[in-house]
């Protein structure tokens, strides 16, 4: 069992820091030994294949990964935790910590700058506010990595998998389709963490696809289609599609009847040959 799993182990190197957790930034460290390991397997990394971590905290997911990547970067946006990740990590010299947002950083840059070609996974467990987002900058800017592996909110997790046509999908779940396979992985309790969170978590691996699993016309407009339709969950697609799009219900019904979708249809009945179907009949 790795030490940093040890509470009093973590407590004690963090109050030697002067380390307090900050709610803002929705830090919660693991302490439950079975979960990194079970990550740092399942993310799929190898001798072979470079790591890229998002928000390494203490250093308990790192130091797994660090035991099978050839490389880990991890990036830590937290600079109070810069020397607490100095001393956690000091056995391990195939890991290198950049202080930075990863909302801000070059991430292509930095997968060529630090891996060179070879190849790359990305292993995280993100804080829950920054979930989405994170998620979608990563995919829309097709970086050249395998997979993604994240710990997100069970709730998220379910939405970020579900199928699109399915009651629990939502704009970020066509979104996560078009760009890569999802795989629920594991869940993970609310007591495995220090502090505490109130909701249970779940592990999630979305395979990167070389190409999406339907052909659009245009991307940006098929990405305008699906937010618009899920802006108003509780009205129907057209109702959504006519106010998030501006243009009048009518030509939004006579849209949905020529694809075949029933005007009364919400967003969540949808499939992504729906959402593409609308996006390239739109002539705007």
């Amino acid at each position: 069992m790795s030490k940093l799993t040890d509470i009093s182990y973590v407590k004690g190197i963090l109050a030697k820091h002067g380390f307090t957790f900050s709610k803002a930034l929705g830090q919660n460290f693991l302490i439950n030994p079975s979960v990194c390991p079970k990550m740092a397997e399942m993310c799929g990394c190898n001798e072979n294949v470079g790591v890229i971590e998002i928000g390494p905290g203490a250093g308990v997911l790192t130091s797994e990964l660090a035991k099978t990547a050839y490389k880990v970067i991890a990036v830590e946006l937290d600079k109070r935790l810069l020397p607490v990740l100095a001393e956690t990590l000091s056995e391990h010299d195939n890991v290198k910590v950049i202080n930075g947002d990863v909302m801000k950083l070059n991430l292509k840059e930095l997968i060529q700058e630090e891996f060179n070609g070879g190849e790359v996974v990305i292993c995280a467990n993100l804080p829950y506010y920054i979930t989405s987002p994170v998620i979608m900058r990563i995919l829309e800017e097709r970086l050249p990595i395998n997979s993604l592996t994240v710990m997100v909110q069970k709730e998220a997790a379910e939405r970020i998998c579900a199928t699109p046509g399915t009651r629990q999908s939502g704009a970020i779940s066509a979104a996560v389709h078009y760009y890569s396979e999802p795989e629920m992985l594991f869940k993970v309790s609310a007591g495995s963490f220090l502090p505490a969170p109130k909701v249970d978590s779940e592990v999630i691996k979305l395979n990167i696809l070389k190409n999406p699993p339907i052909r659009v016309t245009d991307e940006k407009k098929f990405f305008r289609v699906v937010k618009a339709a899920f802006m108003q969950r509780r009205k129907t697609a057209a109702n959504s599609l006519s106010a998030g799009l501006g243009m009048p219900k009518a030509e939004i019904n006579a849209l949905l009847e020529k694809s075949g979708i029933k005007p009364s249809a919400r967003a969540e009945e949808l499939t992504m040959q729906d959402f593409a179907e609308i996006a390239d009949s739109i002539s705007n």
